[in-house]
């Protein structure tokens, strides 16, 4: 007990799942005490497990699929843009670019895409390329800033190899940091599921979870809206523990 008390104190594993179960029982306890009364802010138990009921007879499954298609096709787009602009960095006559493509993370979401509504007519496109200029900002950031961490023993290795400068970055920068290239997506995925709600609910054509936030936000039907704020928490976990797993896989000598 006393160790559970203590700070930096290492407990097994056991203990930690423990724990846990016991946060969530706790949770569940203050929700149906909260939410027994006639009047709640909060909806009741009952009223979320009727809405996952309503969401799936609407079609739930299918609307996760558009949506983690278009959270697909974004990412692999940004990520390629991404790529190119970050490897380009260390070229002076580039470096420019692509520090000023990072400054556009601090753009408003709102004003550029009704830009990009009025030059993409399609709604599919749409939502994809409004992500994929949002992602491409904060995805450039976060890899130009993993550039910058390579010590300089490794570019001083690479050079005593008898590596020209190309080679150095194909070496040290591109090869030498794949494993880190997955990391940032990781990293990045909560931004990207959580604008890819706001980019379905602002273009509704297409489907998906943002669309059915809005439908229920629209009615007020609260057990709905928390129903699916549930369903996208935990997709969003389990796409984070699937990349990263998939990175360890793949270069387990990774120590992150």
């Amino acid at each position: 007990m006393i160790k559970i008390l203590t700070p930096f104190e290492k407990i097994s594993k056991l203990n930690k799942t423990l724990i846990l179960i016991g946060w969530l029982v706790l949770l569940i306890i203050i929700w149906f005490a909260a939410t027994s009364g006639e009047k709640h802010l909060f909806p009741s138990p009952a009223q979320v497990l009727t809405g996952f009921s309503d969401l799936y007879k609407e079609g739930l499954v299918v609307h996760i699929f558009n949506s983690l298609k278009l959270c697909f096709i974004s990412i692999f787009l940004a990520t390629i843009i991404s790529l190119f602009f970050a490897y380009a960095w260390p070229i002076p006559l580039l470096k420019s670019v692509s520090e000023f493509i990072t400054k556009f993370r601090f753009l408003p979401f709102t004003g550029l895409s009704f830009y990009i509504t009025m030059v993409i007519h399609e709604a599919r496109m749409m939502q994809v390329w409004i992500l994929v200029i949002f992602l491409t900002t904060f995805l450039t950031t976060s890899l130009i800033a993993v550039i910058k961490d390579i010590p300089q023993e490794e570019f001083d290795h690479a050079k005593m190899l008898k590596c020209n400068r190309w080679e150095v970055l194909v070496q040290v920068i591109i090869l030498g940091r794949i494993d880190y290239v997955i990391d940032v997506i990781r990293q990045n995925l909560a931004i990207t599921w959580m604008m890819l709600v706001t980019v379905e609910s602002i273009v509704v054509a297409s489907g998906g979870l943002g669309f059915l936030i809005k439908n229920s936000d629209k009615f007020m039907n609260t057990g709905r809206i928390i129903a699916l704020q549930i369903i996208i928490l935990l997709i969003g976990l389990g796409l984070d523990a699937g990349i990263n797993f998939l990175r360890k896989a793949v270069f387990r000598y990774s120590k992150i």
